[in-house]
């Protein structure tokens, strides 16, 4: 997973992830509101591929779910932070959206070029030339990533016959 950095403070709350006035509104409409009220360009501009990188405590506020599947409408390969809220980590791996714990996010400077290995826990900056070590995502759940999700993945092993 290679891309952009897309750089952010702490405590980014799902309001600004997910804005509630677009609730009544197609998860299309909503992924173009995603993250204005700090960076009016990043719906425009975010690239597939591209990583999120943030503060302390990113994804702090309402369970929204729309907020992790904004990024996932964006395609972002990645999001990094050094802390996640709760439902948010969770929703965000539910949605096939890997996202790692990564203490030097102060490091990275917007635009930087970024590549993610989140199996084997691995961030390079190639705009920096730093390599930093994270705790990886685990197998089964980077299975669940790669299927697109927890439903998807569910589904593929029902179809298997490895579930009930």
């Amino acid at each position: 997973m290679s891309g952009k950095a897309w750089v952010f403070g702490e405590a980014v709350n799902t309001d600004v992830m997910a804005p509630g006035l677009y609730f009544k509104s197609s998860m299309e409409e909503m992924a173009t509101h995603c993250m204005e009220a700090l960076d009016p360009a990043f719906a425009k501009r975010v690239q597939p591929g591209d990583v999120v990188v943030a503060g302390e405590s990113f994804g702090v506020g309402s369970a929204r779910e729309q907020a992790a599947l904004a990024f996932k409408h964006h395609q972002v390969a990645a999001i990094l932070a050094p802390s996640f809220g709760r439902i948010f980590y969770r929703n965000a791996l539910n949605f096939g959206v890997p996202v790692l714990r990564f203490p030097a996010y102060a490091e990275v400077q917007a635009g930087d070029e970024l590549s993610v290995d989140p199996i084997a826990g691995s961030v390079i900056n190639h705009t920096q030339n730093k390599h930093y070590l994270v705790d990886p995502i685990p197998d089964y759940l980077m299975d669940m990533v790669n299927a697109g999700g927890l439903m998807p993945w569910l589904k593929q092993r029902l179809a298997a016959g490895e579930i009930v």
